[in-house]
């Protein structure tokens, strides 16, 4: 969850001082996510490069304002009431491919997307992002969330990451410092601790045919596993050992439907907005999902999508329809 602390009119009116017209008031995120679903947010201002993402989170701290980073709006949920502070687009996006060096490398800035730094790097016969090439996101978000696919994951390939710390300011950090886990990093344990403005990966020469060959079977996997349509990506961790997507399909959920949300009739572990769903439809497909799991398994679904706003109306108002039916 974020702080929900309201910007209060004076600090409103010196960001409206400092950023003008950047600065946009009252913005539905629903048009910034990947689901399409979401409330306002008191305030969202795009970067365009790292330095002026820099720049903008570190006002943004001195005023000591709730603040949420969007790289494409995939991964995260945001409720139907929005987010009460600023929310900074990241469209900072710039990638620099080096084959000079004995050990080639991809450097990007944060809001690069994932798959298009993939592919550019295959493009020269460079392997060991092969994988990514068919993941939605960000590198930003990649880093975050040590996002991964097909055995593979950002963490096998990163090498340093440049971050912003309010404290003291741009740092770079080996990968070893972001102690990564499934799915997992100190950064996504500490949120809002520090900013990712960019990150280096190291990479190997391969031959084209083979990197090819890799891309093609990585594609059509992905077309025949996963659906098409507006959604998060993948709702759940996978449990140890097990997968999320069979423990919802074991219980019966496959297909199930909420409002305009639907637990998707090709891989269960995918939620999607197929009719105008709101946040409160995914939030009630999601404490069923864990409900109906936990108690035919007694296992426990953690949610891998980041929950961004207030979700305790929503649980309410869930409490209450069960009392009324």
């Amino acid at each position: 969850m974020n702080p929900l602390s309201d910007i209060t009119p004076a600090v409103m009116a010196a960001l409206r001082e400092k950023f003008g017209e950047r600065l946009q008031e009252n913005v539905r995120l629903a048009n910034y996510t990947t689901a399409h679903v979401g409330g306002p947010a008191d305030g969202l201002i795009v970067a365009a490069s790292s330095q002026e993402l820099a720049d903008i989170f570190t006002t943004l701290w001195q005023y000591a304002c709730p603040v949420y980073l969007f790289g494409s709006g995939a991964n995260v949920l945001v409720s139907d009431s929005g987010f009460h502070g600023i929310v900074v687009v990241n469209h900072a996006r710039n990638i620099k491919i080096d084959m000079h060096h004995v050990t080639p490398s991809v450097w990007a800035e944060s809001g690069a997307n994932l798959a298009g730094m993939a592919r550019q790097a295959a493009l020269r016969n460079l392997s060991g992002l092969e994988w990514a090439t068919t993941v939605p996101g960000t590198v930003g978000g990649a880093v975050f969330g040590n996002a991964g696919a097909f055995g593979s994951n950002t963490a096998a390939s990163l090498k340093m990451v440049e971050i912003l710390h309010p404290t003291y300011g741009k740092q770079e950090w080996p990968v070893e410092k972001l102690d990564y886990g499934y799915r997992s990093s100190w950064l996504k344990r500490n949120p809002g601790q520090v900013v990712v403005l960019a990150a280096r990966f190291e990479l190997s020469v391969d031959q084209p045919e083979a990197i090819q060959a890799r891309l093609s079977d990585y594609s059509n996997r992905r077309r025949s596993t996963q659906p098409q349509g507006a959604s998060m990506g993948s709702m759940f961790k996978n449990p140890e050992g097990d997968y999320a997507a069979r423990l919802i399909e074991a219980v019966g959920l496959k297909g199930t439907r909420i409002g305009g949300a639907q637990i998707s009739e090709k891989h269960a572990n995918f939620f999607i907005n197929d009719k105008d769903a709101t946040a409160s439809d995914y939030w009630s497909l999601i404490q069923l999902a864990r409900t109906r799991v936990s108690e035919a398994f007694g296992i426990s679904l953690e949610l891998e999508v980041e929950l961004v706003g207030d979700f305790s109306i929503s649980s309410k108002s869930m409490k209450s329809n069960r009392k009324s039916n």
